[in-house]
């Protein structure tokens, strides 16, 4: 017979009841290559879709890196010898697989640079200013998630939910170019606060002035990513812990006399968070890529801006790098997500 103080361990906890077998490394081990076999599966369709996609764009970057200079058709032909665009598409598919293996993403036509340096140089912005933005996003959105699925119905839930939602429907480059006007360049009474171009200013000082200077430029950039991300967190927070607070565990663990809070956060918030965790973990494997609209809205140095101007030339293999880059990273981490949620949930380990 199951005592007060059992029914009130989380729910998690219980799902592994004791005639339940708990699972082994050995099951787990099992669990975490057949995600890493899909994984390798699905970077091996995109190497086949970054290659031939990209060849699907109109333009021909031999032509568009030869304007503003007058060659004639024999150097044209030389040029694109060299860039060996003249062999088979199939021939120039399996140099790309055999470079790709080799970790040579090759070189960009655009600046003559290998693209990893390009990439080294860029993604260090990205980190940055990605990054934040998901901490900020990830806080925020569980803050409010949790306080809004707890007392659900309230007003708190109505209105953050509602601006959640709001700000989660609106395009990513209106409200950049909304905020980058009232906030940036100024409108009506409102000054211009914020700069909105570029990670530093030209004139940018050294020491701790030089890091606010950077923090300034990163408010506009940041704040528009936050605003379009942290209802994802908010939702998925709300909904999870809506279904634990009618949980049997919750209602013991208050009929024992807990306080809510002591309720809330040993007993149901933990339970709640695991989708959350498992969300974060797949948002990770974006931070790689940055925002590509906000960093072209703001000119962010950063993966973003590289690869939207990679796609004006066109320039294929930097398009194929960092767009082969992305998509790898958010295979990685939506893998990583499955093992991780396979860990912490016995509920989906004895599935």
């Amino acid at each position: 017979m199951t005592t007060p103080l059992e029914a009130a361990e989380p729910a998690a906890v219980q799902a592994a009841g004791p005639g339940d077998e708990r699972p082994t490394s050995r099951g787990t081990l099992r669990y975490a290559l057949s995600k890493g076999g899909g994984a390798l599966f699905s970077i091996a369709m995109v190497l086949v879709g970054t290659f031939f996609v990209f060849r699907l764009l109109p333009g021909d970057p031999v032509r568009n890196l030869a304007q503003g200079r007058n060659m004639t058709p024999a150097q044209l032909d030389l040029e694109r010898r060299r860039l060996g665009l003249d062999k088979p598409l199939l021939d120039q598919f399996i140099d790309f697989v055999g470079d790709t293996l080799r970790l040579d993403l090759g070189t960009s036509y655009e600046y003559k640079r290998p693209v990893l340096d390009l990439i080294g140089e860029r993604i260090g912005p990205t980190l940055l200013l990605a990054g934040t933005g998901l901490v900020i996003a990830v806080s925020l959105g569980i803050w409010q998630g949790t306080r809004a699925g707890w007392r659900h119905g309230t007003r708190f839930d109505r209105l953050s939910t509602g601006a959640s939602l709001l700000l989660w429907s609106v395009p990513t480059f209106w409200l950049g170019l909304l905020l980058m006007m009232v906030f940036g360049v100024g409108i009506g009474p409102i000054p211009g606060i914020f700069p909105f171009r570029g990670i530093e200013s030209v004139d940018a000082p050294d020491g701790f002035a030089y890091v606010l200077d950077v923090a300034s430029h990163m408010v506009l950039p940041c704040l528009t990513l936050v605003a379009v991300v942290y209802a994802q967190y908010l939702l998925v927070m709300r909904s999870s812990l809506m279904e634990e607070v009618s949980q049997d565990y919750v209602t013991v663990a208050k009929a024992k006399g807990l306080r809510d809070d002591e309720v809330r956060r040993r007993h149901a918030v933990p339970n709640a968070l695991l989708p959350t965790v498992t969300l974060v973990f797949m948002r990770v494997g974006f931070v790689v890529g940055g925002a590509v609209t906000v960093e072209t809205i703001y000119t962010w140095p950063g993966l973003g801006q590289l690869f939207y101007e990679a796609i004006s030339v066109p320039d294929f293999t930097l398009m194929q790098g960092t767009f082969l880059l992305i998509t790898v990273a958010v295979i990685v981490m939506n893998t990583l997500a499955d093992v991780v949620y396979h860990l912490l949930d016995p509920r989906v380990r004895s599935a």
